[in-house]
This record gives structure tokens, C-alpha cells and sequence, in this order.
């Protein structure tokens, strides 16, 4: 009898003996969990749950049912420790399904910067944005369980506007820090817009 293939893709049957999990092991079904939670596949609670037992599994068995009846998730690329984005006079934009580093250095001089989550790969609980940026408008687009904190952002006439959606019972999967300096120009903070449908019937827009 075959044994059957863990979602950390190691086999795993009734013949094998008990393989002990690694740290890379817990991390990548942490990494299933924060993102089925953000897709609102699982509730604050039950994603509690299960981060507590994955961190303290020390088994392949132990990790298997905790994503078993979750759709796998697939990282295009490599998460990286850092990515620095320096633009002058231009517009940058990261959108769709990009991955969200660890740290982003944002050095921008009179550029229209965007920064979209809402379909975003989130495989950490933190993301740190270092800025040096001057003029126009820096857009977060933050669906529920993304907050941004401001507090060690250092504002030369520049205005922070932000507006939160309801929150719909969303654990917070990511919190953004703005640290630095950002002189003239807007800092906006707001959720993704909703359809003229969805505007219509009083709904949130739909998250993928």
C-alpha cells in the first residue's frame, strides 16, 4: 500500500516511521494558513488554532491534517529578504498576485506609487516599508486583514489619509509598518473599490 504525500511533499504512510518535521516544514504550512485565512477560508479562531499546533508539531503526521482540506498554494518566486524600488519622475505599481518581501526600501522622487494587496502572496505577518520619498501620492490598496501603522513615519507637508474597510470578521494576516520620510504629496490607505454592482447592493467588493 502507497503511502500518501504530505502538503509539505514528503511521503508519509502506515510502513513509514514517524519523520520529524523541520523548521522549513512548519513554516511553509504556516504559509498555507495565513493565506487560506486571508482568502477567508478560515476564522480567526480556527486560524489560531491551527498556527499554535503547526508551530508546536514535531511530526509530518501532525502538520498533514492541518491543511488537508485546504487548495494548495502555489509562491511564483521566492520570497525575498528585501527589495529596494528607486524611481524618479514616474509612476510604479505592484499589483495582482505579487510576493510580498519581507522588507521594501522605497526610494521615489515625484512618483505616483501604488502598492496593491489585494491579491497578493503573504508568507509573513509583518512587512516593513523603509521610505525616502518626496511628492505625488503613495496608495495602499488594503483589503480586510491588512492594517498599516504611520506612527514612525516622518510627514514634511505631506497628508496621511486612511480608510479602513469593514473589517468582516478578517483575522489580520499582515501588518504594514511605514517607516522613514515622506515629504509633499498624499500618503492614502483605502480598500479595494467595489464594482458599480457591488455599490449598488451595499456589498464589499469581492477578494479572490
Amino acid at each position: 500500500m502507497s503511502g500518501e504525500i504530505s502538503p509539505i511533499g514528503k511521503s508519509i504512510g502506515p510502513s513509514s516511521p514517524e519523520l520529524r518535521a523541520s523548521h522549513a516544514d512548519r513554516d511553509r504550512v504556516v504559509e498555507v494558513l495565513r493565506v487560506a485565512a486571508g482568502d477567508g477560508l478560515l476564522t480567526a479562531d480556527e486560524l489560531d488554532e491551527r498556527l499554535e499546533a503547526a508551530l508546536s508539531a514535531r511530526t509530518l503526521s501532525q502538520l498533514t491534517p492541518l491543511t488537508v482540506d485546504l487548495p494548495s498554494v502555489s509562491v511564483d518566486s521566492e520570497v525575498k529578504d528585501v527589495v529596494r524600488i528607486e524611481q524618479k519622475f514616474s509612476t510604479v505599481k505592484r499589483g495582482g498576485r505579487w510576493v510580498v518581501p519581507r522588507r521594501l526600501e522605497l526610494a521615489a522622487e515625484w512618483c505616483e506609487v501604488t502598492l496593491d494587496f489585494t491579491q497578493a502572496v503573504i508568507t509573513q505577518d509583518t512587512l516593513r516599508i523603509d521610505m525616502d520619498a518626496s511628492g505625488k501620492t503613495l496608495t495602499l490598496i488594503t483589503p480586510p486583514g491588512i492594517v498599516v501603522d504611520t506612527d514612525d513615519l516622518k510627514l514634511e507637508f505631506c497628508k496621511v489619509k486612511v480608510r479602513r474597510a469593514p473589517s468582516w470578521g478578517t483575522p489580520v494576516t499582515l501588518r504594514v509598518e511605514l517607516v522613514g520620510r515622506k515629504s509633499f504629496g498624499r500618503v492614502v490607505v483605502r480598500p479595494p473599490r467595489r464594482s458599480f454592482g457591488q455599490w449598488l447592493l451595499r456589498r464589499p467588493p469581492v477578494l479572490p
